[in-house]
């Protein structure tokens, strides 16, 4: 990962980091740089090795982390029951 920024001037490393974070949903990185789902899969694939692209992409898939309507959905039933999650 030498490369900071690609030809675009996209901080390739935040991209990357953002990725790889399960906190941080594809719908918060498009958020961020402006880049899809699809567009963070292309970067992954040119940057990473290919054994670390395909862990990444076992990891993501289906993850319901990664999209924010699915982690809408789970954030709205923890505060349903009442859970602090605040703290």
């Amino acid at each position: 990962m030498a490369k900071t920024q690609d030809g675009n001037g996209v901080d390739v490393n935040g991209i990357i980091r953002m990725a790889w974070c399960d906190k941080t949903s594809f719908d918060e990185i498009e958020r961020r740089t402006g880049l899809v789902e699809a567009a963070v899969i292309k970067i992954m694939r040119r940057e990473l090795k290919p054994a670390s692209f395909r862990l990444w992409r076992k990891r993501v898939t289906g993850r319901k982390a990664k999209h924010r309507k699915h982690s809408q959905v789970r954030l709205s039933q923890a505060q349903d029951r009442g859970w602090d999650l605040e703290a």
